[in-house]
């Protein structure tokens, strides 16, 4: 699903027009963004939980080359789903 059925289904499902489920989804993504960007978990009951982690500086193997190369520390989002949502999976 993209972007553009998320939205469809959102207008249907709520029973909106699409540019209200649009706006919608936008600010929902936005203050997920911000909130991450401030270091900031996302708790979504049921949903799910967006957090971020930091990940250390390595060395790997660049395997086109066999060369060893540096990879920088950096700061990754992560997701980890719900019970509501994984019972749904199965």
């Amino acid at each position: 699903m993209n972007k553009k059925e998320l939205v469809e289904s959102m207008a249907s499902a709520a029973d909106i027009p699409k540019a209200a489920a649009e706006k919608a989804l936008n600010g929902m993504l936005m203050a997920v963004t911000e909130a991450l960007t401030n270091g900031d978990k996302v708790t979504l009951v049921g949903f799910g939980t967006f957090s971020t982690a930091k990940r250390s500086a390595r060395k790997a193997k660049n395997p086109r080359t066999g060369e060893m190369i540096e990879i920088p520390a950096k700061t990754v989002a992560k997701f980890k789903p719900g019970s509501k949502l994984s019972d749904a999976v199965k």
